[in-house]
C-alpha cells in the first residue's frame, strides 16, 4: 500500500515540538533513495528522518504500526508502504525493490547520520567512479551515553551499496547486505540510539532471541545445556573486560551484563525449539 503523499522535491522545515529543523542543501548527482523498516517507531523516526534531507527519495516499509510512526513518515514527504513482517532481510529486500535509483542508503530508524557522514557520503559517490558499497561507522547510544570504547563503538556497518551489484539476504535476523565489487569505508559515523530505556532493551531483546533461536534451528545449530550453563559468565567477562566496556562507565557494566543475558535466552530458546519437535 502506497500513501498518496510523494517525496517532496526540496527538503521542508521539520517541527519537532519547538524545535524546528533547516537542513542545509547537499549538492550532488547520485541520486540516493533512502529505506528504512518501520515498527511503532514514533519515539525514533523524526531524529532519523530530520537527517535523510539530502536523499532523492525516502522508501518506509512499515509493519502496521499502531502509533504514529506513518502519519510522522507521511510528515516527511515519505513513500509508505504496508507489509506484514516477515523477517528483516525480507523486509529490508522488499524495500530496496521499491526504491526509484541504484544507490540505496539503508538505515533503521534509530540510527541518525552525523553532518560529516553526509557531506562525505555526497562528495565520496559524486566521485569518478566510485565503489559499489561502503561501510559506515557506528557508535552506540544507550542510556544517553555515546559508546566510544570497545565492540559497539567505530564498529563498521554496510548501509550504502548500488542495488545493481547486490542486496540484502533472507536473513530472519542480523541480515546482511551481499554485494560484488569493491567496497570502501567512510569515516564519519552514524549514532546508534538502539534503546530508550531498560524495559526497551527488554522488549527487543523478547523479540530478537526468538528470531535468533528460529534462525538457528533451520540451520541445523543446537546448543548443549554446558553451553547454556557458562552462556552468562562467559559472555559478561567477554563484553565487559575483552571488549572493553569497562571504560564506559556504568551504561558499559549494563550493557555487557544485558548481553551475557541476551545470549542465554537464545540458547534457551533454541533448546525449546528442539524440545517442541520431539
Amino acid at each position: 500500500m502506497l500513501t498518496t503523499r510523494e517525496t517532496p522535491p526540496k527538503p521542508p522545515e521539520y517541527g519537532n515540538g519547538s524545535r524546528v529543523f533547516k537542513p542545509r542543501f547537499v549538492p550532488g548527482t547520485t541520486k540516493v533513495s533512502a529505506v528504512l523498516i518501520t515498527c511503532n517507531e514514533s519515539r525514533n523516526i523524526r531524529r532519523t528522518l530530520s537527517k535523510l534531507y539530502w536523499c532523492d527519495e525516502i522508501i518506509v516499509v512499515d509493519s502496521y504500526s499502531t502509533d504514529d510512526t506513518v502519519a510522522i513518515c507521511e510528515e516527511f514527504g515519505c513513500r509508505v508502504f504496508l507489509k506484514t513482517f516477515e523477517g528483516y532481510g525480507a523486509q529490508k529486500r522488499y524495500a530496496v525493490l521499491k526504491a526509484n535509483n541504484d544507490w540505496v542508503l539503508c538505515i533503521d530508524a534509530d540510527e541518525v547520520l552525523s553532518d560529516a557522514l553526509i557531506v562525505e557520503i555526497r562528495a565520496e559517490l559524486d566521485s569518478n567512479p566510485p565503489r559499489k558499497a561502503y561501510q559506515l561507522p557506528m557508535n552506540l547510544v544507550f542510556l544517553d551515553k555515546e559508546f566510544r570504547y570497545g565492540k559497539e563503538s567505530m564498529r563498521y556497518f554496510l548501509r550504502l551499496f548500488n542495488r545493481q551489484a547486490g542486496n540484502f539476504n533472507e536473513g530472519l535476523v542480523h541480515e546482511k547486505i551481499e554485494v560484488k565489487g569493491e567496497v570502501g569505508r567512510l569515516k564519519n559515523k552514524i549514532l546508534h540510539y538502539s534503546y530508550d530505556d531498560i524495559h526497551h532493551w527488554h522488549e527487543k531483546c523478547g523479540g530478537y532471541t526468538t528470531l535468533g533461536a528460529k534462525g538457528a534451528v533451520r540451520e541445523g545449530r543446537t546448543r548443549s545445556v554446558l553451553s547454556v550453563v557458562l552462556a552468562l559468565p562467559f559472555y559478561f567477562i567477554r563484553y565487559y573486560f575483552f571488549n572493553l566496556n569497562f571504560l564506559n562507565g556504568l551504561q558499559g557494566f549494563y550493557w555487557s551484563a544485558f548481553s551475557a543475558y541476551a545470549h542465554f535466552m537464545k540458547y534457551v530458546k533454541i533448546r525449546e525449539l528442539y524440545a517442541g519437535r520431539s
